[in-house]
């Protein structure tokens, strides 16, 4: 007896269909998701730690780019027709609009922050390929269970070829704000 075989079949949803899911009311309101290469995915909630963590680096991010550049707060970035993440943080380029008619592209990210802690797997695992392969030029991790910051440069396809960790004490370096200390993310 021949074994049947069993094929899954599977759907990309577009970045459109996903809005109209949303726009028809077939997303409940409270559902915490974003599309990853076509999957729409459920966020982890948001602890304590992790909240702060994005609310202290956004405040830091502010002060020291919020002139010439955005500092977006889990908003959705653009990018391609599969894939609308929603990173902790995004350091946009400069628009008068503030991005009011459309998400950004990635043309227009200088980098982008996500912070982990439980999403550490999923960070690393489904989202830096998708910034790797829209060329982010900059990534950073930051990992609350190990204290570091990853910072990821230098995209090709879908991996980053350069990958510095921070620990508490560095100063960060060969980014946008070489000024910053590693420790005055976290909390003392």
């Amino acid at each position: 007896m021949a074994a049947a075989s069993t094929s899954i079949q599977r759907f990309k949803f577009s970045t459109e269909a996903y809005h109209q899911l949303g726009e028809y009311g077939l997303l409940p309101a409270e559902a915490r998701v974003e599309l990853l290469d076509g999957e729409i995915v459920e966020m982890s909630p948001i602890n304590s730690p992790h909240s702060g963590t994005i609310n202290r680096l956004q405040k830091i991010l502010e002060k020291l780019l919020g002139k010439t550049h955005i500092i977006a707060n889990q908003n959705p970035i653009q990018l391609g027709k599969y894939s609308e993440p929603e990173p902790d943080l995004a350091v946009l380029l400069w628009r008068d609009d503030f991005y009011f008619d459309q998400h950004p592209v990635p043309k227009e990210v200088a980098f982008l922050v996500e912070v982990a802690d439980s999403t550490l797997e999923k960070d690393r695992e489904l989202k830096l390929p998708l910034y790797a392969q829209a060329n982010i030029p900059e990534v950073w991790i930051v990992n609350l269970k190990a204290k570091q910051l990853e910072v990821y440069t230098l995209p090709t396809e879908s991996i980053y070829t350069q990958t510095k960790v921070y620990q508490v004490g560095d100063l960060l370096e060969g980014t946008l704000v070489p000024t910053l200390k590693f420790d005055q993310i976290l909390p003392k």
